[in-house]
């Protein structure tokens, strides 16, 4: 049938007839029987009866035939798994070689192509340390503006800050302890209209301890 779609209409009620007849051959006489269908597009169908299983009609077919459905298959298989083996050995030695590990048996072009690929690696590690660290110093150094940043924010409002205290205005300087004494934020030197703030500054000083506001 050339046509795609008839083919297909014509596969798929013959399939479903097929698979009645062995239904029915399967409860009318009891039989065993197993079907695998694989269409034109690879789709894959089958059939087996409620009281077997396709491995062991298979099985049955190997016996009385006297064939071994699975040996060549086993062979590849068990060829394939010797062909892994050897290669994880052989990657296994090559660990362990890098390891420093069992050189005795290596000659010098051998000992001298191991050194070049530890060599390789090495550098390779030690590019990615490199990176690792700059990374780091980068993010550290963007925390250290940030703080710095933060810390300017705090001593600009600290200098704009106006503190009044018994009449008269300082700005950004102790009210207390023995910076208090040498400055008049309005300009003026010391002089004694400021004497009474100065006493009770002092008597705050003593009462309380001297606290001197410093910036790091």
């Amino acid at each position: 049938i050339e046509n795609d779609t008839n083919r297909q209409v014509t596969f798929s009620k013959r399939r479903n007839g097929l698979f009645k007849k062995a239904q029915e051959l399967t409860v009318l006489c009891d039989a065993q029987i197993s079907i695998i269908l694989i269409s034109s597009t690879n789709r894959l169908y089958d059939y087996c009866s409620p009281s077997t299983s396709h491995k062991k009609v298979y099985d049955q077919y190997q016996d009385g035939r006297k064939v071994d459905l699975w040996k060549k298959r086993y062979e590849n298989m068990k060829h394939q798994l010797n062909e892994q083996s050897e290669r994880s050995n052989k990657l296994k030695k090559e660990i362990r070689q890098f390891m420093g590990e069992e050189l005795d048996g290596l000659s010098f072009e051998q000992l001298h192509g191991l050194e070049q690929k530890v060599e390789r690696a090495s550098n390779i590690v030690r590019e990615r340390k490199e990176k690792a660290i700059s990374t780091k110093v980068d993010t550290l150094n963007k925390k250290v503006k940030g703080y710095e940043k933060q810390h300017e924010g705090y001593r600009q409002k600290l200098e704009m800050m106006e503190v009044d205290y018994g009449g008269t205005q300082y700005k950004g300087i102790p009210m207390c302890g023995p910076h208090f004494l040498g400055y008049n934020m309005q300009g003026n030197p010391y002089h004694e209209s400021a004497h009474s703030d100065v006493t009770t500054a002092n008597n705050i000083s003593s009462a309380y301890g001297i606290y001197d506001l410093r910036l790091a």
